[in-house]
């Protein structure tokens, strides 16, 4: 059964599920170069099904991630009957007019190829949040009989700010819903925004910015600004005002109202302690919407997705609540994940007894081989050089602390670098991390790095550990190795750690492990392959443009070795 799961808007991406597997997933924008590009994800269809090797007339459904067929689907497959089936005659002939305006008013350029299904291929509509909800519980690898409670936060999708599920027995069965007056993220995303950096992109930012701060001096300073929730349930809601949006390059940048008071409360607190108290708000309002309903549903297990969830220190807060003995955050949580959970979703509507199939690796984009790699380097007349032992080259140039960009297998999804595109350093040297801020990222000195380490070894690493391998959660840094790699441990004493086994990635596994031989230290600090402002590189073009364009010292592309001059 060949699914094709497809999301059109913020974050536009399109997955392709087969036998209830993943088998590709990826987000226009590391086509485009448009950072959250929200346009038709036609290079991802396109890329989806050539990896599958199969065209659009052998799929057997196409899912969108909403709820009726999004702008533009029709433009992208024209074959397909985008009419809800369960909807009552009036309406589908008030909805099909508007699923086909694109069509009336526009088509695509001849050079730009709509998707030929034919008419026997099915089509299924997945709400965001239960597209949210899919991708969390259908990929936590629990018993199908065990229930589990799978929590969704996001700014707002169709209407919904949070949602409560009970999943179980392979369906997914919504035990609360609270609309845009209950939307934490919303909230958050306003004090980013009046921090001076994008709704929908710089929330990042602001966590790592909170450590840095003191909430107790910001105490109050957003009261009557965001909503409150009480034993699971919203006690106090809050209008946010109307959203406005502006599409800039693609992207559409996002503004409300608050943005603008909190801003203005810039003359009188440090923004670290507005970030910090902002962090705590989030932090304790989650907690309280999130827990009661583990004890009333009788669960220990939970799942969670949304891009609130891409909130690492608020993930650490649930899991060190001690509340939670199962903890699975679908590590591609913002929306460029919603085309897996609406495939997932359409699958699971058809064998709701597949099981649970958890995570292995979230490899599922483009690859190049060595032949094509080569043939770019020499079509540019860059020098490098084959090595078989391209893994020892790596390791003894990172021991040395030089700034190494290793390009290798398929492309990570989702917004975090595993292994496949990434810039590495040691994290041995307390400075590293302002040299990579510096000379390679171009981003503000606060922001922290992650380190990848051994899987075996995360108990020598971390407190509290727990099977963690797509830096979705931060944990404390053990005692004794606090002081052993300065560069990945965050002023709060934190890491956001990927734990690496040998099955999931071998060249990165032996990378560490070789890099650990020499140095004594199982981890390397670990960064998306791109600079500040950019999508994670794809292609090896992008290796190679950034390669030169930073302070990267070693470029290792597949097993071809590229060095700069000074630092051979």
């Amino acid at each position: 059964m060949n699914i094709l799961g497809v999301h059109i808007g913020h974050d536009s991406s399109a997955a392709l599920v087969q036998d209830g597997r993943i088998i590709a997933d990826v987000a226009e924008e590391r086509f485009t170069r448009v950072k959250h590009y929200a346009g038709l994800p036609i290079k991802s269809i396109e890329f989806c099904l050539k990896y599958a090797r199969i065209d659009a007339s052998k799929l057997d459904v196409v899912a969108f991630s909403k709820s009726i067929a999004p702008r533009g689907a029709k433009l992208l497959f024209p074959d397909l009957d985008l009419r809800r089936k369960d909807l009552r005659g009036w309406v589908k002939r008030a909805v099909f007019p508007i699923v086909t305006r694109d069509l009336r008013r526009t088509g695509l350029p001849v050079y730009l190829k709509p998707f030929r299904t034919g008419k026997s291929v099915e089509v299924e509509f997945v709400e965001h949040h239960e597209a949210h909800a899919a991708s969390a519980y259908y990929t936590c690898g629990r018993p199908l009989s065990e229930r589990v409670l799978v929590a969704t936060l996001d700014g707002m999708g169709e209407g919904i700010s949070c949602a409560i599920w009970r999943g179980e027995n392979g369906r997914l069965e919504p035990l609360l819903k609270v609309g845009t007056q209950g939307s934490l993220g919303w909230f958050y995303s306003n004090v980013t925004e009046a921090l001076g950096w994008w709704h929908g992109d710089g929330e990042g930012k602001t966590m790592g910015l909170a450590p840095y701060g003191d909430a107790s001096t910001a105490k109050g300073v957003f009261d009557g600004y965001y909503p409150r929730f009480e034993e699971g349930r919203l006690v106090e809601p809050y209008d946010f005002g109307v959203l406005h949006s502006v599409e800039i390059a693609g992207a559409r940048h996002h503004h409300l109202p608050d943005a603008v008071k909190f801003a203005a409360l810039m003359s009188r607190y440090r923004p670290e302690d507005l970030a910090a108290e902002a962090q705590e708000i989030l932090e304790r309002e989650v907690m309280n919407l999130v827990l009661p309903w583990l004890r009333w549903e009788g669960t220990t297990s939970l799942a969670c997705a949304g891009g609130v969830f891409l909130n690492v220190k608020l993930n650490q807060r649930i899991w060190y609540s001690g509340h939670v003995k199962h903890h699975h955050i679908y590590p591609n949580a913002g929306d460029s994940g919603l085309a897996v959970g609406a495939a997932l979703a359409a699958y699971h509507r058809r064998e709701p007894y597949a099981s649970l199939t958890p995570n292995d690796n979230l490899y599922k984009g483009p690859e190049y081989s060595e032949k094509e790699i080569e043939a770019i380097l020499t079509a540019r007349n860059i020098e490098f050089c084959r090595r078989d032992d391209f893994i020892s080259v790596a390791a003894n140039d990172l021991a040395q602390n030089k700034i190494v960009g290793w390009f290798q297998g398929r492309m990570e999804s989702g917004p975090r670098a595993l292994g496949n595109r990434s810039i590495l350093m040691s994290a041995n040297n307390p400075r590293n991390k302002d040299v990579l801020n510096a000379r390679v990222k171009f981003r503000e000195p606060f922001r922290p790095f992650c380190p990848s380490l051994l899987a075996e070894d995360r108990e020598i690493y971390l407190k509290k550990a727990r099977n963690e391998e797509f830096m979705i959660t931060s944990f404390e840094v053990t005692d004794q190795k606090r002081e052993k790699i300065p560069a990945v441990v965050h002023v709060d004493g934190s890491l956001r750690p990927q734990l690496v086994r040998l099955e999931a990635n071998p060249l990165f596994y032996k990378l560490i492990k070789e890099f650990g031989r020499i140095t004594g230290e199982t981890l390397l600090l670990n960064t998306s392959f791109n600079i500040k402002g950019e999508p994670i590189i794809c292609d090896p073009r992008e290796a190679i443009r950034c390669f030169y364009d930073s302070g990267i010292d070693t470029l290792v592309l597949g097993p071809l070795v590229l060095r700069k001059r000074d630092s051979r």
